[in-house]
């Protein structure tokens, strides 16, 4: 069964270097968490490390968006 993505980060592949350890980030499933509620979403991520990449205008736009519909509920 493919998991359901709530929002896919498009970038192309290999562009994006993970600062540690200078590898090129790959497509990998990111589960946010926020007031209980998971948020599966494909990011760009290290596949030596795992450390994740979040573009800024996801953090304040759409991320931030999440955030206040949850808090008003």
């Amino acid at each position: 069964m493919s998991q359901k993505y709530h929002e896919s980060y498009e970038f192309e592949p290999g562009s994006l270097l993970c600062d540690k350890c200078q590898v090129k980030m790959e497509p990998g499933e990111v589960i946010l968490q926020y007031m209980g509620n998971d948020f599966p979403i494909q990011m760009p991520k290290c596949p030596s490390c795992g450390q994740v990449f979040i573009p800024e205008e996801l953090a304040v736009g759409k991320i931030l968006q999440v955030e206040r519909a949850l808090e008003d509920k």
